[in-house]
């Protein structure tokens, strides 16, 4: 087991102090081709670290327990906490236990039930950086815009939304997959008179009630936000193109007495996250090797659709014709109930074009709507097209993921020196916390960090990202992420480059083993090649 789930938790309990997201964080409409030169201060940053989510904060906090205040956290919205900050849907949860979507040196015993959510989780955050003392570390309303790895220095020139400039040893992108919301270009969309706006982007001023809402897409934000808009509109109607798994989300309220024991005794909620993490971790052997142990789920998952829906051909229309875990398996008490509602609709047809008035199917049927919800789900597979990230050969990183985003264990990416990634490709997961992930690969950083000390440079080495890579996709060749349906897991070309193809305790244990052979040093006395 990781010793992470046996570290000191000797701090006072983190509080929740519920409050809603702020809106969502928005990118730049074009990104520089060049970076301008930038003559670094006189005192550059340790660490830049691009991104206050999980990933950003649990960076921060990780540099400030070591004692390091030589870093700033950068990031673009006017607020914490990065996709909980974004997404405040109605409905906005968690599809993973409280006890483990969280940072392991910061348990919280106060959390309402089973699965947070979206309030509870972004107040988390913001209690985590007052508790950890990394307020005064961030900048908030400055994003990055464009970077330029300088050989000469060995510094990262940072080009920021303001204007202003800065330069760091090191560049820390914590942006995750899920922040860029994609929008289908649907024919005539420009034309609809009524509001429009993407789950990432709730538009709580539009009021529903006695409105006829068009859901665009069906996947893990509609399920959670369609029973909930449901119960004012005049109508919803949910335009499917694929189906999605339900499961019945197990999501008890959490009563006073086992709060209260929860956060006055440390060692229950380490025994819990350790407990609720084997749990979900040996679903990985369904996922990545024996995809056939999967069917007794899909047994599942059938015979609660027979339960919840009272309309058979309905039931028909949102029973996958894939491999149950191919896409992602949501969790769900009260959508497919919701689909029994009689102002509720499913249309599986695609959708030809929109009107002023109406959503057009490729059948020729028009239906009214005076709202437009798009849950289509997000980029995953062009995380930072909103900046330009140049190493010293002068290509981009977009120039270099052309293919398809690939990293050494997701973190390092050789011709970019002193450049780490949290959340980067392949390592989001099907079956457990990304949480224990990003945890793993800030220990994974901090230790380069140590490695490159009073050096230029630290890059991983061309020939181990190419071993990391064709391991990577042999292993893929038999998950069930591959058995023939769509999803965001999958990149233009069919590869999987978000997904991590095993247990997260193996990922953990990859990213403990030494970093000598796998990364290369260049001296701060010898000459960088041209």
């Amino acid at each position: 087991m990781p010793p992470d789930f046996a570290t000191t938790d000797t701090a006072p309990e983190v509080a929740p102090d519920i409050a809603p997201g702020t809106g969502p964080d928005t990118a730049p409409d074009t990104v520089p081709n060049t970076v301008p030169n930038i003559v670094p201060g006189a005192n550059p940053l340790g660490v830049a670290i691009i991104g206050a989510g999980f990933g950003g904060i649990g960076m921060a906090i990780r540099l400030k327990q070591q004692g390091r205040t030589d870093f700033l956290v950068f990031e673009q919205a006017d607020d914490i906490g990065g996709t909980w900050r974004d997404n405040h849907y109605p409905g906005c949860a968690c599809d993973i236990p409280a006890s483990l979507y969280s940072f392991s040196f910061a348990t919280n015993g106060r959390w309402s039930r089973r699965y947070p959510t979206q309030p509870e989780i972004l107040a988390y955050l913001r209690a985590c950086v007052d508790r950890f003392g990394v307020r005064s570390h961030l900048r908030l309303g400055l994003g990055l815009v464009a970077a330029r790895f300088d050989a000469g220095t060995g510094l990262w020139q940072l080009s920021l939304t303001d204007g202003s400039a800065a330069a760091a040893r090191a560049l820390v992108v914590s942006v995750g997959q899920l922040h860029t919301p994609f929008v289908p270009d649907l024919p005539n969309l420009e034309s609809f008179a009524g509001p429009r706006f993407h789950s990432a982007c709730w538009d709580h001023a539009v009021d529903l009630g006695g409105k006829r809402v068009a859901v665009i897409g069906s996947g893990a934000s509609a399920v959670q936000f369609v029973p909930r808009i449901a119960e004012q509109a005049a109508s919803v109607t949910v335009y499917q193109r694929t189906a999605p798994w339900i499961l019945p989300k197990r999501d008890p309220v959490n009563g006073l007495l086992k709060r209260s024991v929860m956060a006055r005794c440390a060692p229950a909620r380490r025994l819990a996250r350790a407990w609720t993490f084997l749990a979900h971790d040996w679903r990985a052997v369904g996922f990545v090797w024996a995809p056939w142990l999967l069917t007794a789920v899909e047994r599942r998952a059938r015979s609660f659709a027979k339960r919840e829906l009272a309309n058979g051909d309905v039931r028909t229309a949102v029973t996958p014709d894939y491999r149950i875990g191919c896409k992602r398996i949501l969790l769900s008490n009260d959508f497919l109930a919701a689909l029994n509602r009689p102002t509720v609709a499913v249309v599986t047809d695609p959708i030809a074009s929109v009107s002023p008035t109406s959503v057009v199917t490729a059948d020729g049927s028009a239906r009214p709507a005076d709202v437009l919800v798009f849950a289509t789900g997000f980029r995953a597979s062009q995380p930072l097209s909103g900046v330009c990230i140049i190493g010293p050969s002068g290509q981009s990183l977009a120039d270099a993921w052309r293919d398809g985003m690939a990293a050494r264990l997701g973190v390092a990416v050789a011709g970019f020196p002193n450049l780490f990634l949290l959340g980067g490709p392949n390592t989001s997961l099907g079956h457990n916390s990304v949480v224990f992930m990003l945890e793993a690969q800030i220990g994974h950083i901090l230790r380069c960090l140590r490695r490159l000390g009073g050096h230029r440079a630290l890059d991983v080495r061309p020939e181990a990202q190419a071993r990391f890579l064709a391991w990577l996709d042999r292993r893929m060749r038999r998950t069930v992420w591959l058995s023939g349906c769509r999803s965001w897991y999958l990149d233009r070309s069919g590869r999987n480059t978000t997904l991590w193809p095993g247990f997260a305790a193996g990922y953990w244990l990859r990213m403990r083993q030494p970093i000598g052979e796998a990364y290369r040093v260049t001296p701060r006395n010898r000459i960088p090649d041209d």
